[in-house]
């Protein structure tokens, strides 16, 4: 379990470090949400959480069997 617990957190991590790089060079797939007003900016990134979702599923898969 514990194995399982400090995988999830390093997982965390690289997706953390990786979100604030791809900020910086405007990775922003089609389907994701930006709201732009005068003072307020909203960004929800539904189809990259989509891909992300499928992808760390598909790799734990591989690991439980």
């Amino acid at each position: 379990m514990w194995k399982s617990l400090i995988f999830l957190g390093l997982v965390l991590i690289i997706i953390g470090i990786l979100g604030y790089f791809f900020e910086k060079i405007n990775f922003k797939l089609p389907g994701d949400i930006l709201i732009k007003k005068e003072n307020f900016t909203f960004y929800f990134p539904i189809v990259t959480c989509i891909i992300l979702s499928i992808i760390l599923t598909l790799i734990l898969n591989i690991f439980k069997k």
